[in-house]
């Protein structure tokens, strides 16, 4: 037994109240068990109870055992002078000496709850209820699909306002930052936003119109010229990137740009060679971005190809076979999903215009859903993705709650533990 696994049975009432009895058998009646409460203080407030023929209304407090109140100091702490109830699950005091009614729970709760409980929190599974999960009723899943992303997008929207006071609340410096992070994807991402924090907005406006110029800050800024180079072109952008560093007084990154276990189309040189090319071809991207209403022409926005030298290569001064390196469909999906979407939610909570959140929920909705293994797992367990929409919520379902074992707080565990009880 646990705290929180005890509160959630008071919270939902998941046991015998047939005749129960206090500590010192004196008759209870629970007319309302109270509000969770999550702050500082008793665990249920506003709750009433009547004991014999007194009613009571005040707190009520929940323990493992009766002791854990004196171990927890609740006794010197005026917070719990209101307190009409202890309930616990182990009553191993005196009943005598408590002041406070005492009520156990130990030998009221349905065993099968308390089995089910147990398994999810000790076996190695996926996901707890991985093999319950495809029951659950599609209506809970509509709304805690719901909830769960619009959680993503509100704990996303706090990181970007972190971005904000660093930049001088300058949104277009702070989608610099994430769009660069995104081209890193994982392994590359704080290389990446590290390389966007160096060259603020107003010096690539500068240079947007010269790609090569583009191309020898990111790729400098990121170690990637650091070299000898036999190739004309790569030493074009070296000596390029020799003269803007000096000029602007431009520190080399320190992170690592990494290769290994890679495909070649994600190769750092190739996706900053991408995003020098949606520089030069884009100017006042985010404010585009907001003022756009239809999905398909962020697609198109982002529609870029490296320029011709990366026909031919993947890193400088390495020859390869003819591909010209556009990005991809996915890749596009995925800016749009883990930086345009959060960006332009964030957007909206600042500005406080509920437009553009609605907007960016509703982009969500018009692109595929993400493949990833979490995305192929649910499917396999009977929960299947049709759109980002779905998928973001999935993926905050299991990294914030699955991962953490967060079952008690979960719309979908809630379902299953409540049809165990029935």
């Amino acid at each position: 037994m646990t705290e929180r696994l005890l509160q959630y049975i008071w919270q939902f009432q998941y046991f015998n109240k047939k005749e129960l009895q206090l500590s010192t058998r004196e008759p209870l009646q629970i007319i309302h068990p109270g509000q969770w409460n999550i702050h500082q203080g008793p665990d249920f407030l506003q709750s009433t109870i009547k004991i014999g023929d007194t009613k009571w209304i005040g707190n009520i407090e929940l323990h493992v055992q009766t002791s854990d109140w004196f171990r927890h100091e609740h006794q010197h702490d005026k917070n719990y002078n209101s307190v009409i109830l202890h309930v616990v699950w182990n009553q191993d005091t005196d009943p005598e000496k408590s002041t406070i009614p005492i009520l156990s729970l130990e030998d009221k709760v349905p065993k099968m709850l308390l089995r089910q409980y147990e398994d999810w929190m000790m076996k190695p599974f996926f996901i707890p209820c991985e093999q319950q999960i495809g029951i659950v009723n599609s209506l809970i899943w509509t709304g805690w699909r719901q909830r769960l992303l619009i959680e993503r997008l509100q704990r996303k929207t706090g990181m970007i306002e972190v971005c904000l006071a660093q930049s001088n609340q300058h949104w277009e410096e702070v989608f610099w930052w994430m769009l660069a992070r995104n081209f890193g994807i994982k392994v590359n991402a704080e290389a990446f936003e590290t390389v966007a924090r160096s060259l603020p907005v107003n010096i690539l406006v500068r240079h947007k119109n010269q790609i090569v110029q583009l191309e020898a800050l990111l790729l400098g800024q990121a170690g990637l010229l650091d070299k000898q180079f036999e190739e004309k072109y790569p030493r074009m952008l070296q000596k390029e990137y020799n003269f803007y560093r000096s000029k602007y007084k431009l520190d080399m990154i320190r992170e690592p740009v990494h290769f290994l276990r890679m495909r070649p189309e994600n190769f750092p040189t190739i996706r900053l060679a991408q995003l020098a090319m949606l520089i030069h071809r884009s100017s006042h991207l985010f404010s585009r971005i907001t003022e756009t209403a239809d999905v398909s022409d962020i697609k198109m926005l982002l529609d870029v190809t490296a320029n011709d030298y990366w026909h031919y290569h993947y890193r400088p001064g390495e020859p390869s076979a003819f591909k010209p390196k556009k990005l991809g469909d996915q890749m596009v999906n995925n800016i749009i999903i883990n930086t345009v979407v959060p960006v332009m939610f964030a957007f909206g909570h600042v500005q406080a215009k509920t437009i553009f959140k609605e907007k960016a929920l509703q982009w969500l909705e018009e692109i595929s859903a993400e493949k990833n293994s979490i995305t192929d797992r649910f499917a396999e367990a009977g929960v299947k993705s049709k759109t980002a929409f779905d998928s973001q919520s999935i993926i905050e379902l299991k990294n914030v709650y699955c991962d953490k074992r967060r079952c008690l707080d979960c719309a979908i565990g809630n379902s299953i533990l409540k049809r165990n009880n029935l």
